[in-house]
């Protein structure tokens, strides 16, 4: 039997493979994989909606960032300001040592253009691309505080956004608190944004949009000297949560990723 005082401390690699484990989730990989995908999750979500994505991506290795304030960290404060979350993934988490890309759908796509400023800014290695999907470049200009709205009025604000939430959010107080909360943390994450000019960045950027919103998503360009290009699906903001379109959007973010093949 060993006693505790026989434990050795952690080492470096012990507490960093613990942060991994409570920033990230992934399912079981593919002994072919190649890349890994760091995936964002839009306002009120959760990335691991892009892990059931990983069929139609071969290759590639997908990972859901967990942010702070919902399920599996329910018990955490969430983020309510854009610097404390980038500093705080780009010093606890290891993107790992082969390629990685990330992606980020809405608020994701900001978050994950931020942190991989903010990886250069560290002198640590970028990902090899940015695939941004349903959001405007900075500087992003907004006079909304939606945040700041009661209950019932956020839960309106929410849906004209984004389309009716499940009968049973609004059926069930405890729950439809929970989800406000969520959605009332990225709305201040997202109103209280400041973009600070830098020169662009070098890496790659591919834009997805659905129809109904291309306009919005042009202007990503500026902030790259790399290659960047446009791609429109037909839909809303969640476009790809239509068969076919999510089939059309693999197979773009596929070839991007892996332009080989």
């Amino acid at each position: 039997m060993t006693s505790t005082g026989d434990l050795a401390p952690p080492t470096a690699a012990d507490t960093a493979a613990d942060l991994r484990g409570r920033w990230l989730s992934s399912r079981r990989p593919k002994a072919d994989t190649a890349l890994d995908l760091y995936c964002f999750a839009h306002a009120g979500g959760s990335a691991g909606e892009f892990l059931r994505w990983s069929g139609g991506l071969p290759g590639v290795r997908l990972w859901a960032v967990k942010m702070p304030g919902r399920a599996p960290r329910q018990d955490e404060a969430p983020y309510r300001r854009m610097t404390e979350l980038v500093d705080d993934l780009v010093s606890q988490v290891d993107f790992g040592e082969r390629d990685f890309a990330f992606f980020g759908h809405s608020l994701g796509a900001l978050v994950a253009f931020e942190v991989t400023r903010a990886l250069r800014r560290a002198g640590r290695r970028q990902p090899r691309r940015l695939l941004l999907s349903s959001m405007q470049p900075p500087p992003i200009t907004t006079s909304q505080n939606a945040h700041l709205l009661p209950g019932d009025e956020l839960l309106a604000e929410v849906e004209r956004r984004w389309g009716a939430l499940p009968r049973a959010v609004h059926d069930d107080p405890e729950l439809k608190d929970i989800v406000l909360g969520y959605f009332r943390a990225d709305a201040e994450l997202a109103e209280t944004y400041t973009y600070v000019p830098e020169e662009p960045l070098d890496v790659p950027v591919t834009v997805f949009a659905g129809d109904e919103e291309e306009r919005d998503q042009l202007g990503w360009h500026v902030h790259t000297t790399a290659e960047c290009d446009v791609h429109v699906l037909r839909g809303g903001h969640f476009y790809f949560r239509d068969p076919e379109q999510q089939r059309e959007l693999l197979r773009l973010a596929g070839h991007a990723l892996n332009p080989r093949q």
